[in-house]
């Protein structure tokens, strides 16, 4: 049986001139039942949909802030280093695969990504713009549980994580402001609020989460049922 192939956009390092990839997001692809790509880096338009065309669905990963005049907004000290190739490549692929309503997991920046091309707008710095109760910026180990995530289980996700208080990882400075359009947040930190996912409700498979499920998936069923189902999804929209 043919298994779905899924585009995952890759990680960039600015000091090596080079994109790289962590083998967690590729072995909770492959553990799900789907075949891992990596994108190259491209910022022609004509070769978006043709890339679009090629895959089944799509895992955008975590890594560097995004530029704030993104999202209308002036850089501020507490903002981190941006990936200009990354954000070229991300923003002309993000509408086109929109477009064709393919499955989109977006983690971490992933998720914050999915946020400013709908409209909303991030925290640049969590510690100073929004609240220093939860460290968010937990230092290694990545897979250590660090704080409680309340879901609404009403909804399709939360259904899916199966319970209404989950531990998870957190690896992130930044984090979601406001919201952007269609999107519909079902998991926040439960001791600050933050919003720590979301999905879009006018499309057939868009989530956005703010922890790594590609790093705890191994030792949570929750975790591990979002995977099944971001494959299950992209099985369905296999070319014959």
């Amino acid at each position: 049986m043919k298994k779905p192939i899924i585009g995952v956009t890759p990680l960039y390092d600015g000091k090596l001139h080079s994109f790289w990839m962590l083998e967690e997001y590729f072995n909770a692809i492959q553990w799900a039942g789907g075949i891992p790509v990596v994108i190259g880096f491209t910022d022609n338009k004509e070769d978006f949909p043709q890339i679009v065309e090629r895959f089944d669905g799509f895992v955008f990963t975590g890594g560097q802030d995004f530029d704030p005049l993104l999202y209308g907004q002036e850089k501020k000290e507490t903002c981190g280093e941006f990936a200009p190739k990354r954000d070229k490549l991300e923003i002309g692929l993000l509408p086109e695969i929109m477009k064709a309503d393919l499955p989109i997991f977006g983690i971490c920046r992933g998720m914050q990504l999915l946020n400013v091309l709908c409209g909303g707008t991030l925290y640049q710095d969590l510690p100073t713009d929004f609240s220093d109760s939860v460290n968010h910026d937990r230092e290694k180990p990545n897979d250590a549980f660090h704080h409680k995530v309340v879901v609404d289980t009403e909804t399709y996700p939360g259904e899916l994580l199966g319970k209404e208080i989950i531990d998870v990882n957190s690896l992130h400075h930044q984090g979601v402001d406001m919201i952007g359009d269609d999107l519909v947040p079902f998991a926040f930190s439960e001791e600050d609020g933050l919003i720590e996912g979301f999905y879009h409700n006018k499309k057939s498979w868009v989530i956005g989460l703010q922890w790594h499920p590609e790093l705890i998936f191994p030792k949570e069923e929750g975790n591990q049922r979002i995977w099944k189902d971001f494959i299950r999804a992209a099985k369905e929209k296999m070319k014959e």
